[in-house]
């Protein structure tokens, strides 16, 4: 017995990576799969889409005794993320699961970046996660409406290049930073469905992280098993919250708190509000560090 055992789980961007190492763990606790992947290059190449990759996770899921179906839709595109859904409900006769994994890469430093790279990075990482989403949040909601139970689990990715920064990746970062900001306003919307919506922060040893690998990072496979467990029933009472997973460690991430507060009656004006901001910095260490010029 598994513990997804009769559940329905859509993995995107699963064709390769974390990807498929998830749509394969999803497989082996009892899932069945629907493997999405346009199967384009790590940059997004136009004239690159394959149904190489979807199909051969596909292959190993059946071939491993897991059930799984593949989809070669855009996870940006709004109708794709429609389709998405609607292949579970027609391949497996529902939706339990979603795993919003899909993306790609166009580094560039901010002021040589152009328009292109910007748009193509968030479609692929901030729409391509809420098309999923919205499809199927609304297929949750119609069943809790027709009093059916739902046990939905949303499993978002977002990036400590979103959590807190990382030079070259100013298009990729704000997707991820944008994630998060989605995932809290979607738990807010549906307290009352019986739902949760998380996110992990690998670092993990992939395509995407290319040159950037280091010894500290974890492989796909030592990633996928907090998805599973994310995915499941025990985990029925974790929503809203943000995963770092890495080489061995496991960290709960906590974000934007209040560090410091300064109050004066009839508010600030322009001649003590610099001390006051100054005082709100005293006990901590978020002042930028000052700016030295390259001789």
């Amino acid at each position: 017995m598994g513990i997804l055992d009769g559940k329905v789980a859509i993995v995107t961007g699963a064709g390769r990576g974390l990807g498929r190492s998830h749509a394969e763990a999803l497989a082996a606790a009892g899932a069945s799969v629907v493997v999405n992947d346009l199967g384009s290059g790590l940059h997004g190449e136009d004239g690159t889409e394959s149904h190489g990759p979807a199909d051969e996770v596909v292959a190993a899921i059946k071939a491993a005794g897991g059930s799984a179906v593949a989809n070669y839709g855009n996870a940006s595109s709004w109708e794709d993320g429609e389709a998405l859904v609607k292949s579970a409900l027609d391949n497996f006769g529902g939706l339990d699961i979603l795993v919003n994994n899909a993306g790609i890469l166009r580094d560039r430093m901010s002021w040589k970046m152009a328009e292109v790279e910007w748009d193509a990075v968030l479609a692929v990482h901030l729409k391509g996660h809420f098309t999923t989403t919205r499809a199927a949040i609304g297929y949750w909601r119609n069943q809790t409406k027709a009093g059916q139970e739902i046990a939905g689990r949303i499993i978002n990715t977002t990036s400590e290049a979103g959590l807190y920064g990382n030079a070259g990746q100013v298009n990729y970062g704000a997707a991820k930073a944008g994630i998060l900001g989605l995932q809290n306003v979607l738990v807010e919307e549906t307290r009352r469905m019986n739902l949760t919506i998380n996110a992990i922060s690998p670092r993990a040893a992939s395509r995407m992280a290319g040159a950037g690998l280091t010894e500290d990072m974890a492989s796909a496979s030592q990633v996928s098993p907090l998805v599973v467990y994310l995915a499941s029933d025990s985990a029925s009472h974790i929503n809203g919250q943000v995963f770092l997973n890495y080489g061995g460690t496991l960290k709960l991430l906590k974000s934007w708190e209040e560090v410091a507060e300064v109050n004066k009656e009839g508010g600030f004006t322009g001649d003590d509000i610099e001390a006051a901001v100054a005082k709100l910095f005293e006990h901590n260490e978020s002042e930028k560090p000052p700016f030295i010029p390259k001789l």
